[in-house]
């Protein structure tokens, strides 16, 4: 069986291959399984607002740390294959939040930055760096900005270049990767990679959002789903419940996966 330290080492492989790492993200011990015995599965995220939201909290941190580091390390416990984990901002302490995820075999992790000031997020990332090191593991920290998230009603010049600056800075304190979530175009996700190179862009997918071809043509290093695969989940289960009320039955095709 793969070491915490074997898997941590594929992770990082996989997002420095040229072929874009395609994660569809997960939130319980149950879709961890269905998703990883799928083909073309290697690996898995979890989803911060996905596994909050199965425990009956909102996103952004209210679920406790405890809660939140004992979910994704069943996740870890119950497959074969790598798993980084959305760990928000890291609970007010990046680097012990790191230390007790890697503790139980996350390997990789979403970091934010809320738009701290930077001198502020920066010390996060080097925190959960160094909990890497510490631990002897080649931990793979994607570091996030929310800068598209939050641009609102500014200049859109000016919001790349702060999403630049903070990568360039994430990077440079030892992130392996800069993940800019949003629905971003072509031209925007063409300037993130020229300026912080191939390989180290990481994206989310949308509704709208650039096909998974287009993206690896632009040297994206990986592309997750956040919430969006939980709602394509709770999508399937709305609809089944309107269907049986109205008298009908279940969809043909439906398999048994658990």
């Amino acid at each position: 069986m793969a070491t915490t330290v074997d898997k941590a080492r594929e992770l990082l492989r996989l997002h420095t291959a040229p072929e874009l790492l395609v994660l569809v993200n997960v939130w319980d011990v149950i879709t961890a399984k269905v998703v990883a015995d799928t083909a073309g599965t290697k690996a898995l995220a979890t989803a911060s607002h996905s596994v909050a939201a199965s425990y009956g909290y909102p996103d952004g941190e209210q679920i406790p740390r405890d809660l939140m580091i004992e979910a994704v390390g069943r996740i870890a416990a119950a497959v074969d294959v790598p798993v980084t984990a959305d760990l928000e901002a890291g609970y007010g302490d990046a680097g012990e939040t790191i230390n007790r995820a890697i503790g139980v075999g996350i390997v990789g992790a979403n970091l934010e930055d809320q738009l701290k000031p930077l001198a502020d997020a920066v010390r996060a990332v080097q925190a959960a760096v160094a909990a890497g090191e510490r631990a002897g593991v080649p931990f793979v920290l994607n570091a996030r900005t929310d800068a598209f998230l939050r641009a609102g009603d500014k200049d859109p010049e000016a919001v790349l270049a702060d999403a630049i600056e903070r990568g360039r800075a994430y990077l440079d304190a030892g992130a392996s990767t800069f993940f800019a979530p949003g629905r971003l175009d072509q031209p925007t996700v063409s300037r993130l990679v020229e300026a912080l190179g191939p390989q180290k862009v990481n994206l989310i997918a949308v509704p709208g959002s650039l096909s998974l071809d287009a993206m690896e043509q632009l040297g994206v290093a990986r592309v997750s789903f956040g919430p969006w695969s939980q709602n394509v989940a709770l999508t399937a289960l709305a609809g089944l419940a309107e269907d049986v009320y109205a008298g009908g039955a279940l969809p043909d095709g439906t398999r048994k996966l658990n």
